[in-house]
């Protein structure tokens, strides 16, 4: 293992400086006590258990959660689960100012960003693993995949939190990556009312406005509404960019031991295709970070979601419980690119290829669960039952046009002139993918004593796909099934020290086709973790420390020969280490840190794939913290902290074999709030803040995107 950064070094040393602070321990609940869960998880979402109760003595906990119910589908405490689990709370996302889901996802160990299609998705690998390449990286909302399709980058208005649990979850979602899952757990109607305004002003003439409304429209129905938009310019010549959100939900208390919620989103947004910059000859740096090298004139990408989601809670008794939902959603893209293709010799003519992508998609699924605690014996089981099944259909057409000797459609990337013409566009891609997938599945959490708990469960998926190549007058049909099991076991030789180990297999389906028309098989996976988690003797501070090992064949990456297609990578694995640590250091002292070593490579390649290689932007060493003072100024509540983020060298081609790397680099920031009146609170933020110039991701030396310039802003927030 190579030595760490020091970053990395001062994250490791939290895991013991925490057990020698004192704080205290806050269960923050996104409704009023006697409010119900919204999405029909847990009941616990709603209100802290007896137990929880007890450990809730005033409001002082913001970095920490005790549960993470949204996810796990269970109101068990973290360190009753045997897997490593993250969750990254409303306090800390406002702290940080993130606003995106990538900027949230900053905060916890383990994850690396990734190509991110010309800027409009969110992309990122867990554990070195990224997901499916024609799409965005996987994330759920509520429980409910909301990555399928073209949903643009994920906006935080309206998430309550952001879970993060790694290791495979397809023994209760099938289809998933064996690093982890992320759930965003959106905010719930509340029946007391509140209204929150926010103004942001930034860098680079950027402008947000957010809204946060909810309250009781009558004894048993309560509705919120979340809203931002957020517009500006860029770092980058040329760019600017639009982005909406809006959602609406409603909370109906049918009778005493039912509940009902409606949850309505639609996002928006409308900007340029954007590659970067590229190395020259394999090196970095001689193309300015801001040097735009597309077409303005191409106008931006439009990209919009609307998604609908219905949960039914209904309890059966006082052990017992029936949950159900259902979520649709409809999605698109649609825009002119152009890219680069090749530079000349002459090291400043760069050829480029021009593209229109209108894709479509449309995701429906269901699911029904039964949630309830038994006894069999000694023995306490706290059992799931549930079935779920999902209908997908994606439609892409895209023309495209490379460069040719006639019309090189070049620009010189030292002088660029903007203005060239591409010859007539071709159709390149048209296709309709139809996915079809149900599955049952079994989970049992057994307390076996004081000290020992265990997790068994298994699911079983059941798949079909087709797809039809209109191009290509050719069609493709498959049928593919798989048990998805997993065990653990947790061992806590005292009250603040949990042991744990796990073991899993995972199952995920590949969309998409070959450029031969062949689908792909199914990844399969095998995945095993230890690792302990530590609280604090006051309970403000909780870290988790996690060793992996995972395995994966069929994994699909980018086609480096034609890039409209994929193919199968042969066989991969990861394994690593993992820190995580949140809570209380000392009195308003808060703290948020990650560090992860993550040694990701291809264990058996081919022609095009050598064995040995790294994975794409994927770093060994990773770390980030944020340490935040809560203090008084001039009487009112006030904050002033500062972060630091380490992201190691990585890979900078998706090809594999390339010898192209992105430098190691570190950036800082400054964080800072008062709220002068209980109304209002200001807050200042500098991110990047001795503007480090570095890049974030690449697909190769031709797309390399740069990280981002010093940025300030300053949001206003006002509660009434």
């Amino acid at each position: 293992m190579h030595q760490l950064p020091k970053l990395g070094q001062l994250a490791l040393a939290l895991s013991t400086v925490f057990v020698l602070t004192s704080s205290g321990l806050v269960y923050a609940a996104a409704l009023p006590e006697n409010a119900p869960s919204a999405d029909g998880a847990s009941a616990a979402e709603a209100a802290p258990s007896v137990d929880q109760q007890v450990l809730v003595q005033g409001a002082r906990q913001k970095y920490r959660a005790l549960s993470a119910t949204g996810a796990t589908k269970t109101d068990a405490l973290l360190k009753d689960l045997p897997q490593s689990v993250r969750v990254l709370t409303a306090d800390l996302l406002s702290d940080a100012g993130a606003t995106s889901l990538s900027s949230a996802l900053d905060l916890a160990s383990g994850f690396s960003r990734q190509s991110n299609l010309g800027g409009l998705w969110d992309s990122y690998a867990v554990r070195g693993f990224t997901g499916d390449p024609n799409f965005g990286s996987d994330y759920l909302v509520n429980g409910f995949s909301s990555s399928r399709g073209y949903n643009g980058m994920r906006d935080m208005a309206g998430s309550a939190s952001v879970e993060v649990l790694k290791g495979p979850a397809s023994a209760l979602y099938g289809r998933g990556e064996p690093g982890g899952t992320v759930n965003i757990r959106t905010k719930k109607p509340g029946f007391d009312p509140a209204y929150g305004l926010d103004l942001s002003l930034a860098s680079f003439a950027s402008r947000r406005l957010a809204a946060d409304l909810t309250g009781p429209l009558s004894e048993h129905l309560a509705y919120r509404v979340n809203a931002a938009t957020q517009q500006g310019n860029s770092m980058r010549d040329t760019i600017q960019s639009k982005r909406d959100f809006q959602s609406a939900s409603l909370l109906w208390l049918l009778g005493e031991h039912t509940r009902v919620s409606y949850e309505l989103e639609h996002t928006q947004q409308r900007a340029p295709f954007d590659r970067g910059v590229l190395a020259v000859n394999g090196q970095l740096g001689a193309v300015p970070r801001e040097r735009f090298l597309g077409e303005p004139a191409d106008a931006a990408v439009t990209m919009h979601s609307l998604g609908h989601q219905v949960f039914i809670e209904h309890e059966l008794s006082d052990q017992w419980k029936l949950q159900s939902g259902l979520s649709y959603r409809d999605s698109a893209i649609y825009g002119y690119s152009t890219e680069a293709s090749a530079l000349q010799a002459d090291g400043h003519t760069l050829r480029r290829q021009r593209r229109l992508r209108d894709f479509s998609a449309t995701d429906r699924s269901g699911r029904i669960e039964l949630l309830g605690t038994l006894s069999t014996g000694a023995l306490r089981h706290a059992m799931l039952f549930g079935i779920d099944a999902y209908a997908f259909d994606d439609r892409r057409v895209q023309w495209r046009r490379n460069p040719s000797a006639s019309n090189p459609y070049a620009i010189d990337i030292n002088l660029p002139v903007y203005g060239g013409k591409a010859d007539p566009l071709a159709l390149s891609i048209d296709t309709l993918e139809n996915q079809r997938a149900h599955a049952v599945y079994w989970q049992d959490q057994l307390d076996l004593g004081a000290q020992w708990k265990a997790l068994i469960g298994v699911r079983r998926d059941a798949y079909e796909q087709t797809v039809q190549n209109y191009r290509s007058r050719a069609s493709n049909a498959m049928r593919l099934s798989a048990y998805s099991p997993r065990a653990g076991l947790v061992y806590q030789p005292v009250e603040l020290v949990s042991l744990y180990a796990s073991v899993a297999r995972g199952f995920r389906p590949n969309s998409g086709i070959s450029i031969e028309n062949q689908g792909f098989p199914a990844e399969q996976s095998q995945s095993y973790e230890a690792g302990a988690k530590l609280d604090s003797a006051d309970g403000r501070l909780s870290a988790t420390l996690a060793v992996y090992r995972i395995s994966k064949e069929n994994v699909l990456t980018t086609n480096p020969v034609n890039t409209d297609y994929s193919l199968p990578a042969g066989e991969m694995a990861s394994r690593g280490v993992e820190l995580d640590v949140a809570g209380e250091l000392g009195r308003g002292l808060r703290l948020s840190a990650s560090y992860a070593y993550t040694d990701a490579r291809v264990t058996r390649g081919d022609q095009l794939i050598v064995s040995g290689s790294r994975f794409p932007n994927v770093p060994r060493q990773s770390a980030s913290l944020l340490l935040a003072q809560t203090f008084k100024l001039g009487g009112s509540p006030a904050m002033l902290g500062g972060g630091l983020a380490y992201v190691g060298e990585r890979l900078g081609d998706v090809a594999f074999s390339s010898g192209f790397k992105l430098p190691a680099y570190s950036t800082a920031r400054l964080i800072s709030s008062w709220s002068p009146t209980k109304a209002l609170k200001i807050s200042l933020n500098l991110d990047n803040m001795f503007d480090k110039r570095y890049y974030a991701s690449a697909y190769s030396q031709l797309w390399v995107a740069p990280g981002q310039a010093r940025t300030a802003t300053l949001n206003l927030h006002y509660q009434f």
